[in-house]
């Protein structure tokens, strides 16, 4: 069964062995900014949108790999006996436009997500402030009056 875990700054999809022989990926990792939407979707069948690219379908029962359609590509891991599934929408730069997954508690799982998401909006947003983003090596920069920068 398919986990949706945070790492760091990142989404990972932990999937179960048998899952991992079907779709050839020991994971899947998307970066947590990528994540535009986190919702749960009451019937997971209906999530899944579009046709196979690679995995495995046995309707009505199970639905693991990628998916393919107009907007993009889907990584899904549906099952049987699963009520419901989280959904997580991505954009630029993350190899899918959708994760959709079946874990055994999705109230506690996008609970989860969302928080990790809060927290990594407000760490780029402190990033931004003191300007420790991806180009200074991590230490807050002023500017003094003369309009150079010099570290603190």
């Amino acid at each position: 069964m398919a986990e949706l875990i945070v790492d760091g700054d990142a989404l990972v999809v932990h999937l179960g062995w048998w899952e991992r022989a079907v779709v050839r990926r020991r994971q899947v990792r998307v970066p947590l900014e990528a994540v535009s939407r986190i919702r749960i979707r009451p019937d997971p069948w209906q999530a899944v949108r579009g046709v196979r690219e690679r995995g495995l379908l046995v309707p009505g029962v199970l639905c693991v790999g990628v998916w393919r359609h107009l907007g993009g590509r889907d990584f899904v891991s549906v099952r049987l006996h699963q009520n419901a599934a989280v959904c997580v929408e991505l954009r630029d730069p993350a190899p899918f436009a959708r994760i959709v997954a079946t874990p055994a508690y999705p109230q506690q799982t996008v609970a989860a997500l969302r928080t990790a998401e809060s927290r990594a909006a407000a760490a780029d947003a402190q990033a931004q402030i003191y300007g420790t983003g991806r180009g200074n090596p991590g230490r807050p920069v002023r500017v003094p009056p003369r309009g150079r920068l010099q570290p603190v």
